[in-house]
Parts: C-alpha cells; structure tokens; sequence
C-alpha cells in the first residue's frame, strides 16, 4: 500500500490490480489550451496528471474530442456524437475497470437546443451503453463508471455565438449529473467544486485548473478502485 497525498492507494503488485482507465471526454479532456487554441502537452492534460497519482503500472487512456457531445449529432461538425462510437472504445481498449465520462458542454450548444435535463438524458443513454457491453464474453469485467460534472460555462464578453444560453443551462449539470449517478450506481464528481472554466473563453481549462482535477480526481478515486481490487467492483455501485 503507498499513499496520495495522505489517502491510502494499493499498490500494484500483480497482474489483476493493475487498473486500465478510460477518460471519454471532448476538449477539455483533448487538453485545448484557451490561451492559444493549441493542445496542452501530454502530462500537462489531466488523465496524465491523474495517473501520476495511482500506482506504477496502473494504464490512462485518453479519449477526448473536441465538440463532442453526448447523443447528439453536430450539422457542422462530423463524428461529434459521443454515443455509438464509446462501444468502439470500450472493445479497443479492453479490458477497463473504470470508465470516466465527462461529457456535456458542447451539448448547450444553440443548434442542439436542449435543456440540461435532457442532456443529462444523454448521459445516461452512455451508461446504458457501457452496461450493455459484452466484457464478460470478450474476457474483461464489466468497469465502474465514474460521471464527472465540468464546471459551469462563464458568461463572458466575446462569449461564442454557439454558447449564448449555454451558461445558464451549465449551472445545473452538477445538480442533474448526480441524479442520473445515482439512478444509475455510478460514482459521481463535481469538477466545478475545484476549479472553474477559463475567464479567456467561459469553456475551457487553464494549465492549472487541469493539473488541480487531475490530482482531485486521483485522490477521489482511490478507494473506489482500491475496493474494485479487493471486491472486483467498488461497493457504491
């Protein structure tokens, strides 16, 4: 057993606990840098900063894209539709003991015009997704799924004409995220109760704020995933 910043985390020391994670996600989890548009490095993003934070061995995948939605399918941008293409994922990334979504923020765009309840209806039409994924015939075990809640979109001068409305709805998706966790027995964080989307766009994180979700999220999900080790799953689901 080692320790993360004073929370217990077991440490790797045969083949079953060696964790695989999947980050699904759309720009934030891609690691857009609003300062220039370009991509942040590798261990800057935050599944590289949350890996650094569980033992060695232990594997993070990153899938983000930019735009992603959760079901929703963009007229102006192609394969944006986070729903149908996650099963392609979860098969080429076997096997996976947890699954991380952190989707929604595209999803307040106007020409999709949905209130938050219904994206949150699209989240859990990805859970869905997951739970009804063959892993047991394919090998794997079914992972744990852990939704995280972005923080909301600001309202700013310059806000992007896709946006406009889009911080208001934002304001829920903490509220609306945990239900469907709990409706759903996943694990659920608010992401907004540690950092805050840039004052430079209102939608994206800032070097800093990626590296602060990454360590919260690697402290929040060591005893989950310590229980998946000892149990096969975490108990809360």
């Amino acid at each position: 057993m080692s320790t993360n910043q004073g929370v217990a985390v077991p440490t790797s020391s045969s083949e079953h606990e060696k964790i695989r994670i999947l980050c699904y996600g759309d720009s934030n989890t891609w690691g857009y840098n609003p300062e220039n548009g370009f991509r942040y490095p590798p261990e800057s993003r935050w599944p590289a900063v949350m890996k650094d934070g569980f033992p060695e061995g232990w594997t993070v995948i990153e899938e983000g894209l930019p735009g992603r939605t959760t079901v929703f399918d963009d007229p102006i941008a192609d394969f944006r539709k986070g729903a149908g293409f996650l099963s392609v994922l979860l098969e080429t990334h076997l096997p996976l003991d947890l699954v991380i979504l952190m989707l929604g923020t595209n999803d307040t765009k106007c020409r999709f015009s949905v209130p938050t309840y219904d994206i949150g209806l699209g989240l859990g039409r990805l859970i869905d997704e997951i739970g009804s994924f063959s892993f047991e015939s394919k090998g794997g075990r079914t992972p744990d799924i852990l939704i995280v809640a972005p923080p909301p979109i600001l309202e700013i001068q310059g806000t992007p004409e896709s946006f406009i409305g889009a911080p208001e709805k934002s304001k829920r998706f903490a509220e609306v995220f945990q239900k469907v966790a709990e409706e759903k027995k996943c694990l659920f964080f608010d992401a907004g109760q540690v950092i805050s989307s840039s004052p430079i766009d209102g939608l994206h994180f800032s070097a800093e704020s990626q590296r602060i979700l990454g360590r919260a999220l690697a402290h929040y999900l060591a005893p989950p995933l310590q229980e998946r080790i000892i149990y096969g799953h975490s108990r809360d689901r």
